[in-house]
């Protein structure tokens, strides 16, 4: 995989390999040629099953090697560190979800601060030269849209969204102090394929299917900028390329799309009417959002390929080819 302004980059650690996110950048980057050493916790934050059913597509891969290694052990890492002459990091293992924040908080900072910090500190030893940090929408709560990169985002709204700062402002540290070149990559709400049960996409697909009423927090008119997960995967890929420190927003970068008008693209694929079960709106939640991508496409020359209602039949086609596990998976 080569830039032509970027040094080969041919053996690349990804960390939270199993994750939504990571087993598709693990499989993109296996399609161009890279050597990926992931490494996952593989914890029960959801169902493990859906993060062994990424692994083992994954390990059929020639090219991919894995070890269940968490982040925050920083002995088991630097094995991993002292074993393969990775030319970058892409850091995308991190306890997610903004509501379970709140009711455990030091698990995020485990992972998503001290975790980062053990990454950053290696690479640093061993002299890995770039540094690719997954962060978060949910860091522009209470700010004008569209969200540009250049808002202060410094009164982050829940427990995760501030481990996700945390972790922006130490790898800038590292850069200043040790030169490691560092891309920040901002995920607006992602969805696709065996993604996290958690996440509203999976969850009406799910409970339309079986008949099970839809919790909608609020009234369903907050919006999201939903974007496919293999899009996020290609900028995050293109954001391995020499920066130096830059913090880049990766979202579909249209008008958020309301809850409301997801259920209905959903009962439209599906061919069956979703019960609605409104529940009061959520503290931690953000009315919308909403990517100004304009700094994406000037640096990464990257804009997203896939349509709101291209990804959706991708992801409910998924769901009828997989239909044993997608049922079975606890949400």
């Amino acid at each position: 995989m080569n830039h032509t302004d970027s040094p080969a980059i041919n053996c690349v650690l990804v960390t939270g390999a199993a994750g939504f996110i990571a087993s598709r950048v693990a499989h993109q980057l296996l399609d161009q040629g890279v050597q990926v050493h992931g490494i996952d916790n593989l914890n029960n934050y959801y169902d493990p099953r859906l993060k062994q059913h990424r692994l083992k597509q994954l390990l059929a891969r020639d090219g991919f090697t894995f070890n269940g290694v968490d982040i925050e052990q920083h002995d088991l890492l630097r094995e991993c560190f002292g074993r393969y002459p990775f030319d970058a990091v892409l850091n995308l293992a991190a306890r997610a979800g903004v509501r379970y924040s709140t009711e455990n908080p030091y698990v995020y900072y485990r992972t998503n601060v001290m975790g980062s910090l053990n990454v950053l500190e290696l690479m640093r030893e061993f002299k890995v030269p770039k540094y690719v940090l997954a962060s978060t929408s949910s860091l522009y709560a209470g700010q004008p849209m569209p969200f540009s990169e250049e808002l202060p985002v410094n009164e982050p709204i829940s427990p995760y969204a501030a481990s996700k700062k945390a972790a922006e402002v130490m790898a800038y540290a590292h850069h200043h102090l040790y030169k490691i070149d560092v891309s920040i990559c901002r995920y607006f709400t992602v969805y696709g394929p065996a993604g996290r049960p958690d996440m509203a996409v999976y969850r009406f697909i799910r409970w339309i299917e079986e008949g099970t009423p839809i919790e909608v927090y609020g009234d369903g008119s907050q919006g999201r900028d939903f974007t496919y997960v293999d899009d996020i995967a290609a900028g995050t890929i293109a954001a391995m390329k020499p920066l130096g420190f830059e913090t880049i927003n990766l979202g579909g970068g249209q008008n958020p799309v309301s809850l409301i008008r997801l259920i209905e693209m959903i009962e439209s694929l599906l061919g069956k009417k979703a019960i609605l079960k409104h529940l009061p709106a959520h503290v931690t939640d953000l009315k919308e959002t909403w990517a100004d991508i304009r700094k994406a496409s000037q640096y990464l020359d990257w804009q997203p390929q896939t349509s709101l209602e291209e990804g959706l039949q991708a992801t409910v086609k998924w769901f009828r080819d997989d239909k044993e596990l997608a049922m079975s998976i606890d949400i």
